[in-house]
């Protein structure tokens, strides 16, 4: 039997210190939409504020203060907002941030190398970002190592229950050819790396991810934890959408799932919006890219008629959190929305 890690994962719905967001420079990822989305940006701030302390990564002191203006606007509460100075190629913090841990008393960062997706070159200064973020906040950084490689890994692609089972995609870890993270990773490797570092036993393993996301199937545009024993995975109605067969394989994988103390998940659905575009370029717009901020949740809405369905489906299973949608037409052209955007760190 495999030594029992002294790491714990925490869920994310467990106490904050901080969302840590970073904000972008240029429009790279959201060319000619880049002024709505820095709006609707300093809007999700805002929000954010209102429940707890928001850090936010930003490339230089003048860009700081180019920021604050914009939070200012927005009427956000800017005694709530710090900042610390790295300048990087991309923003998605859900991606490039460390994954923290609990070991014993002390909050510890997993750093897993991000290498852009495995598709894109410009990453190289998102390396410094986990250094820069545990500096500030004077935590321990661990590099995520096996069989002496750095592990390249996603906090997009992972999803976990704090009590050591974890939601992951073949599509996004496993496929042998396209956006290769860690090349030659078997299912093996991958559960001794998560055992290690993240204290996780129990792995469930879905298939593909959804259409439209640039990632290569990461889990939390399709199915997520909302509590110890709940598992919420979208479900497209429309037999002839691009999206109907994965996630209907999905389902029945799940029908075999088990917890970690072998007990069987309660399972919920959600909807998916209908199909959005951006000129030609097929948009991942999902609820399941929600983000736990205080006592609410925040989930992403798209201007369509399943948003209300949606938010009511997660307002009836949490009825003891505010749950709030979140304008994110002008986001999602980036190709992610709340959940890719941010990342909690734990109190």
């Amino acid at each position: 039997m495999s030594p029992v890690s002294p790491r714990r994962w925490p869920a994310e719905w467990e106490r904050h210190s901080h969302t840590l967001l970073a904000w972008p420079v240029t429009g790279l990822d959201w060319p000619g939409k880049y002024e709505a989305f820095q709006h609707a940006f300093a809007d999700l701030v805002r929000l954010i504020a209102e429940r707890e302390q928001v850090l936010i990564a930003a490339a230089s002191a003048k860009h700081s203060t180019a920021i604050r203006k914009l939070l200012i606007k927005a009427h956000a509460d800017t005694s709530k907002v710090s900042f610390i100075t790295q300048s990087l190629d991309r923003t998605w913090m859900r991606d490039e941030s460390p994954v923290f841990v609990k070991n014993g008393d002390m909050t510890e960062a997993i750093h897993f190398r991000f290498n852009g997706w495995a598709k894109y070159p410009n990453h190289k200064r998102d390396q410094k970002l986990p250094a820069a973020v545990t500096k500030a906040l004077r935590m321990e950084r661990t590099e995520a190592m096996y069989n002496d490689r750095h592990v390249v890994l996603e906090g997009g692609g992972i999803d976990g229950n704090g009590k050591g089972t974890m939601l992951t995609t073949e599509e996004c870890f496993l496929h042998p050819k396209v956006q290769v993270r860690n090349p030659g990773f078997t299912k093996d490797d991958y559960a001794a790396v998560f055992r290690d570092y993240l204290g996780v036993q129990n792995i469930i393993w879905l298939k593909n991810g959804i259409a439209g996301d640039d990632t290569h199937g990461h889990v939390d545009d399709l199915c997520r934890f909302i509590d110890e024993r709940t598992i919420v995975l979208c479900r497209e109605a429309n037999v002839r959408e691009k999206n109907y067969r994965a996630l209907e394989e999905n389902i029945e994988r799940l029908a075999d799932a088990r917890l970690e103390d072998g007990s069987k998940p309660r399972i919920a659905y959600l909807p998916m919006p209908k199909p959005l575009y951006y000129d030609d370029l097929r948009l991942p717009a999902s609820y399941a890219n929600f983000i736990f901020v205080g006592d609410a949740l925040f989930v992403p809405t798209f201007n369509d008629a399943n948003d209300r369905i949606a938010l009511g489906i997660l307002a009836e299973l949490m009825p003891a959190r505010t749950v709030i949608g979140v304008h994110a037409i002008d986001i999602v052209w980036g190709l992610g929305t709340l959940h890719c955007l941010s990342h909690e760190i734990p109190a």
